[in-house]
């Protein structure tokens, strides 16, 4: 897996602040679409925390779940089949 979501729920927390429920969320959702594969295919790259964390940086402000969404609206532009990624609701715990 090139994803390590702990380091990943920590980093994304350290950078873009939000809370656990946010970070836990995204984290969840980078792991399913490194799982599916279908980043790799479309762009040709790994998906890894490093560049999760880079593309959540190129997001207007906003909390990691905004700005995962952003991103993921972005790739769904781009390339399509990516709104399964989305977040459309979490549990806000701390």
């Amino acid at each position: 897996m090139f994803i390590d979501p702990g380091r990943l729920e920590i980093r994304l927390r350290d950078e873009f602040g939000g809370t656990k429920g946010q970070s836990r969320v995204v984290v969840r959702q980078a792991v399913d679409l490194a799982d599916s594969g279908q980043y790799t295919a479309d762009v040709g790259a790994t998906l890894t925390n490093d560049v999760v964390i880079e593309e959540l940086s190129d997001a207007p402000e906003g909390a990691p779940t905004d700005r995962w969404n952003w991103w993921i609206g972005s790739l769904e532009i781009a390339y399509g089949g990516y709104g399964r990624f989305g977040i459309q609701r979490y549990q806000n715990r701390e």
